[in-house]
């Protein structure tokens, strides 16, 4: 089975070398992508199991993938390493996503045409087998997962609102934070 995690060859062999490490470190890798340009920048997303990493994770990635990347020196160009979270609206790489986001939107793009047309948004539905199911306003459509080639959550007011929710259960105290300072001074009457 395929999967959405790394595309081009470069990006298959650079994840060879960094998801084993990343996953030895409680992690997972989400995406990989060598992107060229005037200067190359290899962005890696990784979260952890359940959801929720944070900046000092990423940090500590960054590190530890660094220092095997100049060890095994893959990469012939100069480039910037970005260690990253997959964001509310997370790239959807792995067949446990769709289950994982059941029930929010998502875009989804496939490499052969299906009734006509590569591009599909609408609910998220779980999956079924090697199937991504999907409710789009026909009924509801089961995709090969081999066919995809892209896939994300659509940022909605509901998907924020969720992961709001999910953080400040996770531990989020506002009080452990200052208040929010303003230049105004109170009018004196």
């Amino acid at each position: 089975m395929s999967d959405l995690i790394a595309k081009a060859a470069i990006d298959k062999r650079l994840a060879g070398i960094v998801q084993p490490l990343i996953e030895g470190m409680g992690f997972e890798l989400v995406r990989i992508r060598l992107m060229a340009g005037k200067h190359a920048i290899l962005q890696i997303m990784a979260d952890r199991p359940d959801g929720g990493i944070e900046v000092d994770d990423c940090a500590k990635i960054s590190t530890a993938v660094s220092a095997v990347l100049d060890v095994e020196d893959p990469i012939e160009e100069e480039y910037t390493l970005e260690v990253s979270s997959p964001g509310i609206d997370r790239p959807l790489t792995r067949l446990k996503d769709f289950d994982m986001w059941a029930d929010y939107e998502a875009k989804i793009e496939t490499s052969e045409m299906i009734d006509g047309r590569k591009r599909f948004k609408g609910q998220l539905r779980g999956t079924d087998g090697e199937e991504v199911l999907i409710e789009i306003p026909e009924g509801t459509i089961g995709l090969q997962f081999e066919w995809l080639t892209d896939a994300k959550l659509v940022l909605t007011d509901e998907l924020i609102a969720d992961m709001l929710k999910a953080r400040k259960i996770a531990g989020f105290k506002q009080d452990e934070f200052d208040d929010i300072e303003t230049d105004e001074t109170p009018e004196e009457e």
